[in-house]
């Protein structure tokens, strides 16, 4: 059997499986992933209540994206300036425009005076570097918002003709976020009822007038907030002296989307991921409480028999001395 120069991982038994390719991402960082990692959490809680825990996962498709360039112009005057960077991005706009569906929208950001050195020549003397105005840097965002994702490559080739390289972000949207939501919370609904219903089962008991407190909450992941980077390489194993001068090549940092597992969740809409997806998180939680209520005491009501003596005055009486005035 051939020595495999990457880690196979297996996960069996498990609602989420990760393929026997682990990539490069562990052979720097690996990671693990044994049994510690993976036990289930049932300690009861301190004060003794039942507490009835659903989560659950949604993947959600974008339906419309918005990239961000950053375009940067510096020249001698405010004139040139302003004059190079509006031929840049109108050229770049015009081209963009022509596609199916896409809008765009020009941000800026700075304009400020740039600097350089100029030596003051001094006789017998060090010389003297003072800062001088130079010309001027103006930045501007240009937002690009689009349906399609395979557009983003268009604009890509597009922007480059124009010296434009800088992608800074691009944020992902959803038109159907909040009917999501509101199919987890009814899934949720229905898996809290049912656990309820199984604790009951085993304990014998009912908690219909029982104390409940119940509490829940959405987490939501867009794309630009789940990629991770790495460095894959393989160091050199030879055992240098010290005073050996040693030149080192810059190590390639490379980024990958990494989503949120289904593993750890009671039910997950659209569990595959195929590309960097909208994925929102719900959670619900209720305790129960099982203190047996007192039984309230029953009123029970006394006499009360009031003395009026010889002298006017007032006396009340116990109920159990109290004697009838004949």
């Amino acid at each position: 059997m051939k020595k495999l120069s990457f880690t196979f991982l297996a996960l069996l038994f498990s609602s989420f499986i990760i393929g026997q390719a682990s990539g490069n991402v562990n052979y720097k960082n690996p990671q693990s992933y044994n049994n510690d990692n993976n036990t289930i959490d049932t300690d009861f809680p301190s004060n003794g209540d039942i507490v009835v825990s659903v989560k659950g996962l949604a993947n959600i498709k974008a339906d419309a994206y918005t990239a961000i360039f950053s375009v940067t112009q510096t020249g001698k005057t405010t004139k040139e300036v302003n004059e190079l960077i509006d031929q840049r991005i109108t050229q770049s706009i015009n081209a963009i425009k022509l596609k199916k569906g896409v809008e765009t929208f020009v941000d800026m950001i700075s304009f400020v005076p740039a600097y350089e050195y100029e030596a003051e020549k001094k006789l017998f003397n060090r010389k003297t570097y003072n800062e001088v105005p130079a010309g001027f840097e103006l930045k501007k965002n240009i937002h690009i918002k689009f349906s399609d994702p395979n557009q983003l490559n268009e604009f890509i080739s597009i922007l480059s003709n124009n010296e434009i390289y800088d992608l800074v972000r691009v944020d992902y949207f959803s038109n159907t976020l909040e009917t999501v939501k509101r199919e987890m919370m009814l899934k949720a609904k229905l898996l809290v009822q049912e656990k309820i219903k199984n604790y009951q089962e085993l304990l014998g008991e009912t908690f219909t007038n029982a104390e409940k407190r119940i509490v829940d909450d959405y987490m939501v992941n867009v794309p630009i907030e789940m990629y991770k980077s790495y460095e894959a390489y393989n160091g050199s194993s030879l055992n240098l002296k010290k005073a050996a001068n040693v030149n080192q090549l810059s190590k390639s940092v490379t980024l990958y989307y990494q989503p949120v597992f289904n593993k750890e969740f009671d039910f997950v809409i659209n569990p595959t991921v195929l590309e960097p997806v909208i994925q929102v998180q719900y959670e619900v939680k209720m305790a129960i409480s099982r203190e047996k209520k007192q039984p309230l005491k029953a009123d029970k009501t006394e006499k009360e028999f009031i003395l009026i003596t010889p002298n006017g005055d007032l006396k009340t009486l116990n109920t159990s001395t109290a004697r009838p005035i004949h």
